[in-house]
């Protein structure tokens, strides 16, 4: 009888915590898990010189054929500090824990189709499945990077304001929960949706980057400007502001003024912003836009209430146990002019 596949169903189970899926960590922090997937003992000798010569430890995932192969660099990759976790179908686990000298606590399932066997044993050896990794860095998670492109990303992940370090050094770091994989879905249904229907600009790249921003051809009220005037929305990484919140609120304020220097470049450079008249947020998060030079309007009550019930229940999703900032919604906004006088660097704003 063939081997019962799970391959259809496992990714949700994973995301949802299945056979003891870990999540990644805290969402402040500006740490990364950086993975390594290595296949051949070339590619190890390469990736161990490349990330000696950066000074950074990471993840390596490893197949069990590596055990055999090259016993002494996988010796020397956990004397270096790294981690090395097990990729492929999980045999020989024993194998590599021997050539490792270290225990295999850690395996990578993206991209490997596993029986119910093979979860088994996975369970029996006390090794859990690594967090999905991500398509970009993003505070607390993990991500994957091609021994080809190793020297190329350190720096990269360096410049914004990345902490390179293996998946169980990440702080924070937890087993997945039935939520996180709610959180997943309403990214993917919801929030990846809006953001290709209304062209939003992602602007929070770096660890710190908190804003995106969408251009926008009609005014939305209690906006004071003729209708069909241009502008530009903010929309703000509510879970990455909660995070740099919770670890310091100086960080949080720091996060804040970066990430309008960075609407400030948009602005200047992105052409589909190059008429907007004015910057705007309806938010929770209106007392740092005011002490940022932002006016802050009431919104009508109607829609006061719509907005209140949407960041709720983005509330509910995110696990956030109360408003982070104010209960009540407002608009806050700023004209351009003004804006780029007081958040911009370039040439636009040093001739206003």
């Amino acid at each position: 009888m063939p081997a019962f596949s799970l391959s259809w169903l496992l990714p949700s189970l994973l995301r949802a915590g299945a056979f003891g899926t870990l999540y990644g960590g805290a969402p402040g922090e500006p740490s990364v898990g950086l993975t390594v997937p290595v296949e051949s003992a070339a590619e190890l000798k390469t990736v161990l010189y490349v990330l000696e010569e950066a000074r950074i430890q990471a993840t390596l995932l490893i197949p069990a054929k590596l055990a055999r192969t090259a016993p002494d660099l996988l010796h020397a990759a956990t004397q270096a500090g790294h981690e090395v976790a097990g990729s492929g179908p999980p045999t020989a686990i024993s194998g590599l824990e021997v050539a490792a000298r270290q225990p295999i606590t850690l395996w990578a399932l993206e991209g490997t189709a596993l029986t119910r066997a093979n979860l088994a044993t996975l369970r029996r050896g006390g090794v859990r499945p690594l967090p999905f990794s991500q398509l970009a860095a993003q505070p607390g998670q993990t991500v994957r990077v091609r021994p080809a492109d190793l020297a190329a990303t350190l720096p990269q992940l360096k410049a914004l304001g990345y902490r390179a370090a293996p998946v169980q050094a990440i702080p924070g770091l937890r087993p997945a929960t039935p939520r996180d994989l709610l959180i997943h879905v309403y990214t993917r249904t919801v929030e990846d949706r809006f953001a290709r229907e209304h062209h939003v600009i992602d602007l929070a790249q770096r660890a710190d980057g908190v804003m995106r921003v969408a251009p926008r051809s009609e005014v939305m009220p209690p906006l004071p400007l003729p209708p069909h005037t241009p502008t530009a929305e903010l929309h703000l990484h509510s879970p990455r502001i909660v995070g740099i919140s919770t670890r310091s609120s100086i960080a949080a304020y720091r996060a804040y003024q970066r990430s309008l220097k960075d609407v400030a470049v948009a602005l200047q450079t992105r052409p589909e912003l190059a008429d907007a008249q004015a910057v705007y947020a309806v938010t929770l998060f209106h007392g740092p836009l005011e002490k940022s030079g932002f006016a802050l309007l009431d919104l009508p009550p109607k829609q006061a209430r719509w907005f209140g019930f949407g960041f709720r229940l983005l509330r509910a999703v995110y696990g956030t146990p109360r408003p982070p900032s104010e209960g009540t919604p407002k608009m806050a906004w700023m004209e351009r002019k003004a804006f780029l006088a007081r958040h911009g660097e370039g040439e636009e704003s040093k001739n206003i």
